[in-house]
């Protein structure tokens, strides 16, 4: 009896007691822990702005009244990071597919060439899911803005101007207050699935 019951206790202290304290841990990461508040300051948040979606309509930050969004900055002719990105986010837009909590904006850095009608196409030819997902278009100098000053994907200096030009791909977590909670790696599947977690985790949180 007492070589079983120190088999029983070998075996809880090795196996079983890891195993819950990985289980534990786990739960408290993907459920508890609460995101952190991203930016330059405390008081950062994403600052207004005026562009155009697909389907010619102005859209506006009201449009993110009381929704997390995931945003992210992309071209209709960039040939490979884009399309990766794009696909990652259809898997965020999917998991999310009943929600209507949860919104998408992908804003062109390339808006000379990307009009309304190119991201129409854009959107077809990916089966985008355009009634909680907005391609947008419109002045360069307004999305170099927001990109660097709001979104702070990039760390370069620049106007906005012919020559000026900037890729990321990052996927932005944005909480209903405007605030930046997560930068993820758009193009990497591991990290996609990250962030579906840390939306799950932020609709807890509010």
């Amino acid at each position: 009896m007492a070589a079983k019951r120190t088999i029983v206790l070998f075996v809880s202290v090795v196996f079983v007691l890891p195993l819950t304290a990985w289980a534990l841990l786990s739960f408290y990461e993907k459920r508890i822990e609460k995101l952190s508040v991203l930016g330059k300051t405390k008081d950062h948040h994403i600052e207004e702005f005026s562009l155009i979606n697909q389907d010619g309509l102005i859209r506006t930050g009201d449009d993110w009244k009381n929704k997390i969004v995931v945003a992210n900055f992309f071209f209709t002719n960039c040939p490979i990071i884009c399309p990766k990105m794009t696909d990652n986010v259809k898997k965020v837009s999917e998991a999310f597919e009943e929600d209507k909590s949860i919104f998408i904006s992908s804003f062109s850095i390339d808006p000379e060439r990307d009009s309304v009608k190119q991201l129409k196409k854009y959107a077809d030819r990916f089966k985008i899911a355009t009634d909680k997902w907005d391609l947008l278009t419109g002045s360069k100098k307004d999305i170099y803005k927001l990109a660097r000053n709001s979104f702070m994907i990039v760390a370069t200096d620049g106007d906005g101007g012919p020559d000026d030009f900037i890729h990321s791909d990052r996927l932005v977590l944005i909480d209903a207050q405007k605030t930046i909670r997560g930068y993820y790696n758009g193009t990497s599947d591991k990290e996609t699935k990250q962030l579906i977690d840390d939306i799950k985790k932020l609709k807890n949180d509010q």
